[in-house]
């Protein structure tokens, strides 16, 4: 009987040994794996972390730069500014100072006449004193010679002030142009909520980029250009050939006539207030906040 207890209690040791054995390299692989998971997540963590910091590195290295670049564009746009101003007031000064040179030019001419009709009449009136047998003749002869330089001094300064309002003329239409340029190289729109820049579209530029040479693309592509049937806002409406300048009513560009995707027809991105719309076969660019078409191409869809 106790030997008989005494194999059940081994054995029953054996077994819980076995057990144990065999129990410990799970708990082990169990712990190392918790551990590397747990190293797993900190590792992760810390790439999150630091993505994160270079991310906001980088955006604040964008926001450094794009501020940079607008206080660059804005002491430009003010050294411009200050420059045509300056070139205007040397030029308005050049034009006052040829003004006074003209007519002080014009005054001395006026004192040489003035002085060589004194001259005439004195020597007129000696020779009469002298000759008392002078004739009418004489007489009307100096009379047309005074009417002759007189008519000649208003000549001179009926051209001078015609040369002054040609050259006004001139100057300010040269202002105008400048000031032109300047409006059409810098816009604003307003998109509801703040006011923003934009330059103004270029439509010679792009075209002369190979990128978007929409016309050999679609040679290759006409499935592609064949968008159906084109159904206009308005039921009697008919097609009109539009230009570059005119003014679309808002249903003309509305959203659904929007191309969301103008590189798949080889059309440059836009930018700003502006969208590319599909009109009939025609292709417009438009300032959905003024409804003016910028750019133009005709028989662009099938």
């Amino acid at each position: 009987m106790t030997l008989t207890k005494l194999m059940k209690g081994s054995a029953l040791s054996a077994l819980a040994i076995a057990m144990t054995m065999t129990a410990l390299p799970q708990a082990a692989q169990a712990a190392e794996s918790a551990s590397e998971q747990r190293n797993q997540r900190d590792r992760d963590n810390r790439n999150d972390r630091r993505s994160e910091r270079g991310q906001e590195r980088r955006s604040e290295r964008g926001q450094e730069r794009r501020s940079e670049r607008r206080d660059n564009r804005q002491e430009q746009r003010s050294e411009r500014r200050n420059n045509r101003q300056e070139q205007r007031s040397e030029r308005r000064d050049d034009r006052q100072g040829q003004r006074s040179d003209r007519r002080d030019d014009r005054q001395d001419r006026r004192e040489v006449r003035q002085d060589r009709r004194e001259d005439s009449r004195n020597d007129r009136d000696r020779d009469y004193r002298s000759d008392r047998n002078r004739t009418y003749r004489d007489t009307r002869r100096g009379d047309r010679d005074d009417r002759r330089e007189w008519r000649q001094e208003r000549r001179e300064d009926r051209r001078d002030d015609r040369q002054d309002r040609r050259e006004d003329r001139r100057e300010y239409r040269q202002d105008r142009r400048e000031d032109i340029r300047d409006a059409n190289r810098r816009a604003r729109y307003y998109d509801g909520r703040s006011w923003h820049n934009y330059n103004r579209w270029d439509q010679r530029r792009w075209r002369a980029d190979r990128r978007y040479d929409w016309n050999r693309y679609r040679t290759s592509n006409r499935s592609l250009y064949r968008l159906g049937r084109y159904y206009a806002p308005y039921r009697d409406y008919r097609y009109r050939r539009l230009n570059i300048g005119f003014r679309l009513g808002n249903l003309f560009f509305g959203s659904r006539y929007w191309i969301n995707d103008p590189w798949q027809y080889r059309l440059p991105e836009v930018y700003g207030p502006y969208r590319w719309v599909r009109y009939y076969d025609d292709v417009l660019l438009v300032n959905i906040y003024s409804g003016e078409v910028v750019d133009v191409i005709h028989d662009f869809f099938w």
